[in-house]
């Protein structure tokens, strides 16, 4: 029996939305890995001293540098700084939509093809390299969501991916989301009863 499969092509013709309304840009990288003939996403688990999300997964990533030429550079350049990656080894595929952080931050998400290898982490920023199978990613028994009333956006969904011990969500959540909308037949839900939360 074969496991799930990801089509990035979507991913590759994908029009992204851009923000330009915020303070600070970002980028980040989803790098997608095949192992044991089923696609896996890695992630990065957060230090807990960073001011920003502690502890949180995340995808390698991180703010725009004036040494950055592009906002792809950035991702890049960050995913070779928390875990190792060397710039020719992904093969990006395409951008997803830009999303917007309680932070003020603009962050735009690259869809890449990495190897899979072991990979080092920079333990000032990085607690943990984890990579998790697109099998537990999508399956309804490890997804839950909210819909919370924010100060700032109004109402929002809040998606919760529980796979193998780890928890995705917040903005990692929201990216994950699309990336899996784009190129699975996952989709998420449009409206919650209320009377659940």
């Amino acid at each position: 029996m074969s496991g799930p499969t990801l089509n990035l092509d979507p991913v590759a013709s994908h029009q992204p939305l851009e923000i330009d309304d915020q303070e600070y840009d970002a980028a980040v990288l989803a790098p997608v890995i095949e192992r044991d003939g089923e696609p896996h996403l890695l992630f990065t688990r957060r230090a807990d001293h960073l001011g920003e999300h502690p502890g949180q997964m995340s995808f390698p990533g991180g703010g725009a540098e004036p040494v950055d030429e592009t906002i792809l550079d950035t991702a890049l350049r960050e995913a070779n700084e928390e875990i190792g990656l060397e710039s020719a080894e992904a093969e990006v595929v395409g951008q997803l939509d830009d999303i917007r952080t309680i932070t003020e931050y603009a962050v735009t998400p690259f869809v890449a093809r990495v190897p899979d290898r072991e990979y080092v982490r920079d333990d000032r920023e990085v607690a943990e390299i984890v990579v998790l199978p697109l099998s537990g990613l999508l399956d309804r028994d490890n997804y839950e969501y909210e819909r919370r009333d924010h100060p700032y956006y109004g109402d929002i969904v809040i998606h919760y991916f529980h796979v193998d011990g780890y928890t995705v969500w917040g903005a990692t959540g929201r990216i994950l989301v699309q990336l899996l909308e784009l190129t699975t037949d996952f989709e998420a839900p449009e409206r919650v009863d209320r009377s659940t939360l």
